[in-house]
């Protein structure tokens, strides 16, 4: 057991020294320390806390769709930041890196082990979620 948490221990290093991660790590500095940014997540708080005080009426309250359109030109403003864009795009990339590195360790286990993902939209498969029936515990 104790080789093993050092294997572990070692792949998390090389995670760590990972282009991907460097990536990562560069792109949120960048975006935590940009001004625009912080001022807009202030603001995003601001309008979200509104939004959902209306949202607690629904459709009905009389200014639901106004602050559901501020957070969403919040959002679309934030995103268009290219430090946050950036983040978003190294995030996903670190994302799927660990997604496959945990896919590869539970498939050498054994085929019928679950990896769960963060992708909105799951392939079909039983490390999705779904059944693909292509394997011994779908049929």
């Amino acid at each position: 057991m104790a080789v093993l948490l050092t294997n572990a221990y070692e792949l998390g290093d090389m995670i760590n020294q990972s282009i991907e991660v460097a990536d990562y790590v560069m792109w949120k500095e960048r975006m935590e320390g940009n001004e625009q940014v912080k001022q807009l997540v202030r603001e995003f708080a601001r309008k979200k806390e509104r939004f959902e005080e209306a949202e607690r009426f629904g459709h009905f309250h009389p200014d639901y769709h106004k602050a559901k359109d501020e957070v969403l030109a919040v959002q679309q403003e934030l995103e268009s930041i290219e430090a946050v864009y950036q983040f978003k795009q190294a995030e996903e990339a670190v994302d799927k890196l660990l997604h496959h590195l945990s896919e590869t360790i539970a498939l050498a286990v054994s085929e019928t082990i679950k990896v769960p993902s963060n992708d909105p939209q799951p392939k079909a498969g039983c490390g999705s979620g779904g059944c693909s029936g292509g394997c011994s515990s779908c049929s």
